[in-house]
């Protein structure tokens, strides 16, 4: 698939502030199955100061400074990328397919951080434990069949709702409410996977659903790391393991790491401010073609 996507936020003071450092997580992935054809960046003031850097995850990271002080901010980033079909699981892994738990002795050491529980001493919320025991249950210790009860268990209880403020809920609010956003539902999945050994990661980005929505969200869903596959994404809130149809922007074993914009502010006491978003997608073209397993 090809596409263009634009996505516009603006922010408003009710006196002019000091814009603090901000970091932008707005480039598309560059890499794996999806190509950046063209990424362009505008600000509205521009920054006294912009670098970019490569994030721990290796995603493109863009840092800014302001000078000077403001009563509006806008940023409006335009990129149009181009998407591949991942090759099938089964494929991939054909006759070693990990079976659960996996050992963590076994895993690239860079990869220890995306095992790691969400509560302060680093220990798996009781409730992600409980919820991958009964998938494991259930799987006959493969991989791929815990993934897929997994999206199962999620999907059954735990009903998908829209909520655009306040970081992602822990594991355990989640499934006590039985009702949670994208990023609340990918967290459920990620640290599920983590308790059996499988490596987790958080992603944002656009999923350009069908038919065309009337306003596009930015999304979150989940990328499990599957030796002998590699990184891979699953979307507990759509329909299991991803298409050529999501556009990752930002991915970190945290949440809070991928926002798309995130900065500081000072001004008078009491100063207000407000923010407006859009994201506007086009698809180009579209071929569902998986990448050639020999060449790609």
């Amino acid at each position: 698939m090809r596409a263009r996507v634009i996505h516009s936020l603006g922010y408003r003071y009710s006196a002019p502030v000091q814009l603090g450092p901000h970091r932008l997580c707005m480039k598309p992935r560059a890499q794996g199955f999806q190509r950046l054809i063209s990424f362009d960046l505008c600000f509205s003031p521009d920054p006294h100061h912009l670098h970019p850097l490569v994030a721990a995850s290796g995603d493109d990271i863009l840092r800014a400074r302001f000078i000077g002080c403001t009563d509006t901010f806008d940023i409006r980033a335009v990129s149009e990328v181009e998407t591949k079909v991942p090759p099938l699981l089964q494929v991939c892994l054909a006759e070693n397919e990990p079976e659960l738990p996996y050992p963590v002795g076994h895993l690239n050491g860079d990869l220890i951080g995306s095992l790691e529980g969400w509560l302060p001493n680093g220990q798996h919320d009781p409730a992600a434990v409980e919820l991958a025991q009964e998938a494991l249950m259930g799987s006959d210790q493969r991989a791929l069949m815990f993934l897929q009860q997994l999206v199962e268990m999620i999907q059954d209880r735990v009903k998908y709702t829209q909520r655009h403020a306040g970081p992602a809920w822990p594991a355990g609010r989640t499934l006590r409410e039985r009702v949670g956003s994208c990023r609340d539902l990918a967290v459920l999945m990620i640290e599920a996977c983590r308790c059996v050994g499988l490596p987790a990661r958080f992603v944002s980005g656009y999923h350009l659903v069908e038919p065309t929505p009337k306003r596009y969200d930015l999304h979150a869903w989940a990328e499990v790391y599957l030796p002998g596959a590699g990184w891979r994404g699953f979307d507990p809130s759509g329909m299991g393991a991803i298409d050529d149809r999501y556009i990752p922007l930002a991915t970190s074993s945290r949440p809070s790491l991928t926002a798309a914009v995130s900065g500081t502010f000072s001004g008078p006491p009491g100063v207000k401010s407000e923010m407006s978003w859009s994201i506007q997608a086009e698809v180009l073209s579209e071929e569902h073609v998986a990448p050639n397993l020999l060449h790609y």
